[in-house]
């Protein structure tokens, strides 16, 4: 016997438990969101919590995914605000990624560190995570300079993720957050000039 089709009612207990999930785990951390917690903050029957999700794996991915649209939108917002035209969009991407991971940290996580099923190439990956890719790529691609723009989208999304994990780590010094940011935004992913080669 075949599932019944989701309703309009069922996507709204669904991007309740969502909202709530990412709200708990915000003020509190992934620890606090359990099954019955969440159940209590949603105002929800247990059972009927997991009518809509089997179990905490799929309420972490429901919520990363959720998160990735949000910063695809992010993305996209800076690309079209910026003022220096196709190639200076980058340095605007970098600081949208960067106010993104850092204002919302636990979300971060379950983006990136506690969902490894929503990687680039796995099949059946949703369209937020592959939105995000494509919003760096796009930022990048007129700095490709005949290197590989989805390569170069790579490495700048490693870059960023990097900068943002030994950031919060508290790894890196504090005093040269900034430089470490400029420098990653407007120079490091350049090819380097003539005169600088010859220096």
């Amino acid at each position: 016997m075949s599932e019944a089709p989701e309703t309009d009612a069922d996507q709204a207990v669904r991007d309740t438990i969502v909202a709530v999930a990412r709200r708990l785990a915000e003020t509190e951390g992934w620890a606090a969101v359990s099954p019955r917690r969440l159940a209590e903050r949603a105002d929800l029957e247990l059972a009927e919590l997991y009518r809509h999700f089997a179990d905490q794996q799929e309420v972490l991915a429901a919520v990363a995914v959720c998160a990735f649209a949000d910063l695809a939108a992010d993305l996209a917002e800076a690309q079209a605000e910026t003022t220096r035209g196709a190639e200076g969009a980058w340095p605007e991407v970098v600081g949208a990624y960067l106010d993104f991971a850092y204002a919302n940290p636990e979300v971060y996580d379950v983006m990136l560190v506690l969902t490894p099923d929503l990687a680039l190439g796995v099949d059946g990956v949703p369209a937020a995570p592959r939105a995000v890719f494509a919003e760096l790529r796009a930022a990048l691609a007129p700095l490709a300079e005949g290197r590989d723009p989805d390569t170069l989208a790579e490495v700048g999304w490693s870059l960023l993720h990097g900068l943002v994990m030994l950031t919060r780590g508290g790894r890196l010094r504090p005093e040269a957050q900034e430089d470490r940011e400029a420098m990653l935004a407007e120079q490091l992913l350049r090819w380097p000039t003539t005169s600088a080669v010859d220096r």
